[in-house]
């Protein structure tokens, strides 16, 4: 069965690649990024199978053009996929007030605005499918990425909630959590300068391990792309897809951790009540 999928941030990463593989299979594709050029290669292979509008995900009105455009030359879009984010690399205190509100601007709330234009069009055709490319850093975090994580952590508290409100008309929401992935990520971080108070610190062990290379990237893009995919074969939507041994083991660490601490303070949170 042809589906068709609307796409943002495929200029490169995940995006291109579940891009290339939706259109290798026949499905069609609505792809959005800020240089259309970038996809010129695909569309010229592929031209009854792609759409291609140019999109930055932090201008609402473009997004909500682009959406209802795009709703409305393709007739019905089965999936949305909402990828376009970037990483935002050091320690809180290095980060420009400019950086940070990029990061926001981008990760969350262009995320979230991106969500909110889609609804009505699904709501309207009778449901679909939504898949919210998060990361393992919406469950756990590491040193130096403390904003990224924050919108990250964010955008998977919206999806939990805006996912119960929704499903009353058939839309279904996934959240993918690839761990540490070659997917060109690194080379795009936008690195706040270092502080030299950081250097014997976790953020700056981070840090360096970013910069020579020995903090490892374990997971397959392809095949994370992959499974992305074929998800919405599954029924019900999962509502998280962990992708990669790496992402595993960090989030189950970091659940584990958060689930003892919570047992440990069963009786103290009780004790919080009004009385019976």
């Amino acid at each position: 069965m042809q589906r068709t999928w609307f796409i943002t941030g495929t200029s490169s990463g995940f995006g291109r690649l579940m891009t290339e593989q939706l259109l290798a299979r026949g499905d069609r594709v609505a792809a959005t990024l800020r240089t259309p050029a970038a996809l010129d290669d695909l569309r010229a292979r592929h031209p009854q199978q792609l759409w291609v509008a140019r999109l930055d995900v932090t201008d609402d009105d473009a997004i909500r053009a682009v959406m209802a455009r795009a709703f409305a030359e393709l007739g019905r879009i089965d999936v949305v996929v909402s990828n376009a984010a970037y990483g935002l690399f050091g320690a809180a205190e290095e980060v420009s007030d400019a950086q940070l509100q990029r990061q926001v601007d981008t990760n969350l709330v262009g995320s979230i605005r991106l969500i909110r234009a889609a609804l009505p069009h699904l709501r309207r055709q009778g449901g679909g499918r939504v898949i919210q490319v998060s990361s393992e850093g919406g469950q756990m975090a590491y040193p130096n990425f403390s904003i990224y994580h924050a919108t990250k952590w964010g955008i998977e508290g919206f999806v939990e909630s805006v996912a119960q409100e929704v499903a009353p008309f058939g839309i279904e929401f996934t959240l993918a959590e690839p761990g540490p992935t070659a997917t060109g990520f690194a080379s795009g971080l936008d690195i706040a300068p270092a502080m030299e108070d950081y250097t014997d610190t976790l953020a700056g062990a981070v840090r360096r391990g970013i910069a020579d290379g020995s903090f490892q990237l374990t997971g397959d893009a392809h095949k994370m792309a992959a499974i992305m995919i074929d998800s919405v074969d599954q029924a019900p939507a999962p509502r998280r897809l962990t992708l990669g041994g790496g992402a595993y083991a960090s989030i189950r660490a970091a659940l584990t951790q958060r689930l003892a601490a919570l047992e440990a303070q069963a009786a103290l949170a009780r004790a919080a009540d009004l009385p019976a």
